[in-house]
Order: C-alpha cells, then sequence, then structure tokens
C-alpha cells in the first residue's frame, strides 16, 4: 500500500498544499468580511479600479453556470475524483508531469468541494476589474483548477506530437 502512495507523492503534496492554501485563505476571508461584501465600503481595495478582496457565494460552476446546482455539482466533484482514482494508469499519473497537473486539478476539486459541502457554495473572493470589464470572482481552488487543466492539456498535447514523428 505505501508503495501505491509514495508512486504518486507529487500529487499527493501538491493536492494537500492547494488544499491548504484554499481553505485557509476561505478561512481569512470569513473571519476579515462578512458574507456578500462585494461593494465598497465592505470589500478591500487592494489595487484601487483593479483587484479587490471580496467574500461571495457561488452556488454554480465558473462563470456562474449552472447556479442553484450547488449539490448536483458537488456530486460531480465526486464523481470526477473517483473517475481519476479508477483511470489513474490510463492517465499515466505515475509520470511527474501528469502527477503536478492532478495535484493541481485534485487540490482544487476538493477545496471547492469542501465549501459546497460546508455552506452549499463555493467561498470567492479574488475580484479583478479590466476597464469597464469585471472578471467573474474566483479563489485559490478555482485557479489551481484552471492551471492544473491547462498543463495537462499542455503535456497532452506534446506528448502526442511526440508519438506522431
Amino acid at each position: 500500500m505505501w508503495e501505491r502512495i509514495k508512486a504518486y507523492r507529487c500529487l499527493w503534496l501538491l493536492a494537500t498544499g492547494v488544499l491548504l492554501l484554499d481553505q485557509l485563505s476561505k478561512a481569512w476571508i470569513n473571519a476579515i468580511l462578512p458574507f456578500n461584501t462585494y461593494y465598497p465600503p465592505y470589500n478591500i481595495p487592494v489595487i484601487p479600479g483593479f483587484f479587490n478582496i471580496v467574500h461571495v457565494g457561488n452556488t454554480g460552476a465558473a462563470w456562474g453556470l449552472f447556479a442553484d446546482k450547488s449539490f448536483y455539482l458537488a456530486i460531480l466533484a465526486i464523481v470526477a475524483l473517483v473517475a481519476i482514482f479508477f483511470f489513474r494508469k490510463h492517465l499515466l499519473l505515475k509520470q511527474l508531469p501528469v502527477q503536478l497537473s492532478f495535484g493541481l486539478l485534485c487540490g482544487g476539486i476538493v477545496g471547492n468541494l469542501l465549501d459546497r459541502l460546508l455552506y452549499g457554495h463555493v467561498i470567492d473572493f479574488l475580484d479583478f476589474h479590466f476597464g469597464s470589464y469585471v472578471f467573474p470572482s474566483f479563489n485559490f481552488a478555482d485557479s489551481a483548477i484552471c492551471i492544473g487543466v491547462g498543463f495537462y492539456l499542455l503535456y497532452s498535447f506534446k506528448e502526442t506530437k511526440k508519438e506522431s514523428n
């Protein structure tokens, strides 16, 4: 059993690190800002007009898709984690770049899943504005998921290119 765990140690370490960063940052937000504090004077301007710290909840997925479907998104997160476990050999999870990608992905999935189970929504607090465009608020788990998927796609394309040569 320890050999299996050791074979995926980078994935486990990175997923644990992402989960801790995510949950600690959300605990900090819960401690300093009341819920649903998006507008002044309750938000924290970090770079005025560009970056604020807020405290909002998202019952949907990215960009508010599937709003008020937190229960179903929690089920989907559990299914995704179980699928990653069962298909780990096919996903080549013993390779370091894949472990790094899935460490980010799994840590982010578990972080947002915990929010859904504890609060009924995901806590978002990073709020960016680009001129008149307001990017949807997000958190560290969301960032880790996006970066993990991006790394995996890049690695997959690189490997596919190697195989075709």
